[in-house]
Order: structure tokens, then C-alpha cells, then sequence
């Protein structure tokens, strides 16, 4: 067998393929037909002389097209496997790792292992690359594949298998989002309509009633309001995700600038907060909206949530190379089961608690991606029955030229 100038020429028009492909139809079907490619052109190779080499002379030098095939699938980050009259002749580095070493040489059916797969793979005939087929369970039972497959003009079959796991989550995420949010917009508006049914009747006509009533309602639609607030705001940080912010932001000023705005609006539990603010602590490189609004959910939360009488602390230190902002209220704890939950979107450990109280069940998932654009850590401790204390550490924008030292501060009423 050679690898003469046709092998090359052939090599170089599926990788040309492969790029319009590319740039017409997606990476997936290009890299079937990359493969596909290459795949025949070597496959074509087999018994042609090299141009180098005299006709009849004998080659006694080692097969190069196997190893550079081989090499070839490996440098494929998603599995992809070559069948051959039904059974697997190659599997690249992908394939092995997800399905096993030993699936070379094996039936493709016994290799995949998956009713749908099998099905597909036992159809003769020309296959159709862009009409990919599901596979749930393979690997492990919470990942979601798809399975391309594509004819070589050699008659074997490559079979491509992409991750979907990602993709999935993401989709089912969504589809609860919205099923969330328009639950929680559903409840308000429905309280809203039927408030106003009842006004309308012989219920309007008594002044008390009617003054409760649209108490009730005014609440409801701040409710709303506060809900499509949240929901405005998670979406503009999601969209900043990946932008990461520049400007420098002194974070003890934010911290009290929010305690001013919290004790102006006349909250009884705005004089229980209590700030320690270390000095000389570097600025960060931040967004003061975002960082602000953060600071707002949490010294909120702790003031919800904290019993009455009781102090809200919010601390700025050092924490090695991080800045460390904790708020801890001394409330009645969550239970540990709850924690890993809190910073999902609508999850609420006491519904009925939470709705009375104003809240959304957005505050931490705010929270959460705003930490995550700035390139910090959120953690969230709580003992039942002795509070909570939830830490975000964020990088600074440069070192302290000293150390820091910690100092208490208070407010005058």
C-alpha cells in the first residue's frame, strides 16, 4: 500500500469539502464529511503505488495509513467511530472512553448498545446525515446524545455521536423558567381580576370593603411589579455575562451608600444593621449597579428573614488575596437540605413565609450571576435555629500598599 500524490490531492479536496460545508451547513455535518473524506481517500490508497515507488516493486516498509487515520479521529474531541460490514474497525480516543476499549473488532449494535442505534445501524441503504436520531441513557442515565451517520464511498459507515447533556439541561431550565414565571405572575393577576369582579358587584358599594379591597390589590400589583423587575434585571446581567466589568469600584462605599438608601426608607429594621469595614482594602474592578443591587438583595434577605431586634452584620475584610463581603442575621436558619437550592430561580424553602414577606424568589439567583460576572465566589452557611451568613469573596483590582486594619462602624438615629 502507498501514500502517493493522489492520496494527498484526495486528502486536500475533503478537507476544502469539509470548509464549505462548514460555512454552509454547521460543524456537525462538516466533520462527517471530513472524516468520510479522509476515511476513503486512505481506504483508496490501498494497493495503489506511491510515485516514488516502481511499478511491481515491492513495498516492505510499514503501513502508514492506519496510524494516520487513527490520529486523525483522536484529534476529534466527540466520539466518532468507522463500521465495517457491522462491526467497528476504528474508534478514536472519545469513542473508547465513553464506550469502552474493547469496542474494536465488536458488532456496532453490541458497541452502542442502544435500542435506536441498533435500529438505524441495522438499515441498509443510504443513510441521511442531517437526520440525526436521539440517544438517552448511553454513558450514563442523566446524558442526552445524537447520532449522526454517513456513508464513505468505500462502504463503510462513520458514525458520529455529539453531547447533547449541556444542551438539554439548558432547554429544560428554560421551559421550567417560564413555567415559573408565568405562575407567579398568573397568582397576582388572578387575585387583581377577581378583586375588581367583586368591586364591580354590590361589595363596591361599602366604603370599607372597597378600601380593603384595593389594598389588597395595590399589594398585588407591586408584587408584579417587583417580580418583572427581577426578571428584567436577571436577564441584562445574563446578557453581561461574559463582559466583564472595568470600572473601579470602592466596595466600602457601596456598602454605605446602600445603608443610607435602606435607612431612608424608613425600613424598623434598617437601624439593626451593623457594618465592620476594614481600611485601605483596594477597589475591585466592578459594576456599582450590579454590586449595589446585590447588596440590596442580601442586607435585604437578612433583614427578612432575621428575627426582629435582632443585628444584621455586614463585614468587608481581607481574606487572602480576595476581598470578603459577609451579611449574617441571626434568623431561624435553613435546614442544610435546602442550601444547594437557593440560588435557583423561584425556589423558596417556606412559599407562603416568602410571599408575605415581599420576596420574588429571584433575589439569590440575582445574586449568583452577578457574583459569577465578577469573577467571585458565593457561599451560603446557615444553622437552624441560629441564622444564616451568606460570603462572596471577589478578586481586587490591585494590592493594599498596607495592611488592613478593621474598624467598627455605627450609625447615629
Amino acid at each position: 500500500m502507498g501514500f502517493g500524490i493522489r492520496t494527498l490531492w484526495a486528502l486536500v479536496v475533503a478537507v476544502v469539502a469539509a470548509a464549505v460545508i462548514f460555512l454552509t451547513a454547521g460543524p456537525a455535518p462538516a466533520i462527517i464529511a471530513l472524516i468520510g473524506g479522509i476515511a476513503a481517500a486512505l481506504v483508496a490508497s490501498d494497493g495503489q503505488p506511491s510515485s516514488d515507488e516502481g511499478d511491481g516493486a515491492p513495498d516492505d516498509r510499514e503501513d502508514p495509513v492506519s496510524p494516520l487515520l487513527e490520529e486523525a479521529l483522536d484529534a476529534i474531541v466527540e466520539p466518532v467511530l468507522l463500521i465495517e460490514r457491522g462491526r467497528v474497525v476504528l474508534a478514536n480516543r472519545a469513542a473508547r472512553q465513553l464506550l469502552g476499549a474493547h469496542i474494536v473488532g465488536d458488532d456496532a449494535r453490541i458497541a452502542i448498545r442502544h435500542p435506536a442505534a441498533a435500529e438505524r445501524l441495522l438499515t441498509g441503504g443510504p443513510t441521511e446525515p442531517d437526520q440525526p436520531i436521539s440517544l438517552v441513557g448511553l454513558g450514563s442515565l442523566d446524558q442526552r446524545w445524537e447520532m449522526r451517520i454517513a456513508d464513505t464511498t468505500g462502504g463503510q459507515r462513520i458514525v458520529h455521536l455529539i453531547d447533547q447533556t449541556g444542551q438539554d439541561v439548558a432547554e429544560r431550565m428554560r421551559v421550567d423558567f417560564v413555567a415559573n414565571a408565568s405562575h407567579e405572575l398568573r397568582t397576582p393577576l388572578a387575585s387583581i381580576l377577581g378583586f375588581i369582579e367583586t368591586l364591580g358587584d354590590e361589595a363596591g358599594e361599602d366604603a370599607e370593603i372597597r378600601a380593603r379591597f384595593l389594598k389588597v390589590m395595590f399589594d398585588e400589583a407591586r408584587r408584579m411589579q417587583r417580580l418583572v423587575e427581577d426578571l428584567i434585571s436577571l436577564s441584562r446581567i445574563e446578557a453581561d455575562k461574559y463582559r466583564l466589568p472595568a470600572q473601579p469600584v470602592d466596595l466600602g462605599e457601596v456598602i454605605h451608600h446602600v445603608w443610607e438608601e435602606l435607612l431612608d426608607s424608613g425600613s424598623t429594621r434598617a437601624s439593626d444593621i451593623q457594618c465592620h469595614i476594614a481600611e485601605t482594602l483596594p477597589p475591585i474592578a466592578g459594576d456599582r449597579a450590579q454590586l449595589s443591587q446585590m447588596l440590596h438583595n442580601l442586607i435585604g434577605n437578612a433583614m427578612k428573614y432575621g428575627r426582629a431586634d435582632t443585628p444584621v452584620t455586614v463585614t468587608l475584610d481581607r481574606d487572602g488575596p480576595m476581598l470578603r463581603l459577609a451579611v449574617a442575621d441571626r434568623g431561624e436558619g435553613i435546614a442544610a437540605g435546602h442550601l444547594p437550592r437557593l440560588t435557583e430561580r423561584f425556589y423558596r424553602v417556606d412559599s407562603g413565609r416568602s410571599r408575605t414577606l415581599g420576596g420574588t424568589g429571584l433575589g439569590l439567583a440575582i445574586v449568583k450571576h452577578i457574583v459569577e460576572r465578577h469573577r467571585g465566589r458565593l457561599e451560603i452557611a446557615s444553622e437552624v435555629g441560629v441564622g444564616s451568613t451568606v460570603t462572596v469573596r471577589l478578586p481586587p483590582l490591585k494590592s493594599p500598599d498596607k495592611p488592613a486594619i478593621e474598624t467598627i462602624v455605627t450609625k447615629e438615629q
